[in-house]
């Protein structure tokens, strides 16, 4: 699920929406309570944004893809391992668009007329994630994500606009 964190768009409100993430990792154990896990995410994310007057809702959709790195401390428990890790990620966008009732669908990283795109590509943040893996590899995990970087391209003197990011995954190691 993603979201946009606003600061100085107090008409505007944003609001959770679901996503999908594809996701290969490597977890490279330093020894019996840590690991480093590097990952590569492709992602489709969607979110709504809402101007409270007019009630106007606004769709976002978003695909890119993250590179995040977490420094996960792990413990046996049970039939596996639990672990938590924090770590930074780096994102770049592919294609963002917006899409509104009685509006014309824009691309939010294309130059209009010279003029700036609205949105920019980069991404640059950190995360949280916490989870347990079984014996035989499944695993079951969750997360948080928040950009450090204003999303916006153009404005950017009047608001920011932050990524935000809440995950639930199940995967497999092989």
């Amino acid at each position: 699920m993603s979201n946009f964190i606003l600061s100085d768009m107090d008409g505007m409100k944003s609001k959770l929406g679901f996503g999908a993430s594809f996701i290969g990792f490597a977890k490279i154990n330093i020894g019996e309570h840590f690991a480093v896990q590097p990952e590569l995410l492709f992602n489709f994310k969607n979110s709504e944004m809402k101007e409270k007057a007019t009630k106007t809702k606004v769709d976002y959709q978003y695909f890119g893809t993250e590179i995040p790195v977490y420094a996960i401390g792990q413990m046996k428990l049970g039939n596996g391992k639990g672990y938590i890790g924090i770590g930074s990620y780096v994102g770049f966008g592919f294609d963002a668009r917006y899409k509104a009732k009685n509006m014309d669908d824009g691309k939010l990283y294309k130059e209009y007329s010279g003029q700036k795109s609205a949105m920019q590509r980069l991404d640059v943040g950190a995360g949280v994630m916490f989870g347990y893996e079984f014996n035989f590899g499944l695993q079951i995990n969750a997360g948080y994500k928040i950009g450090f970087i204003d999303a916006l391209n153009t404005g950017k003197k009047n608001a920011t606009v932050l990524n935000e990011t809440v995950s639930l995954g199940i995967g497999y190691r092989f």
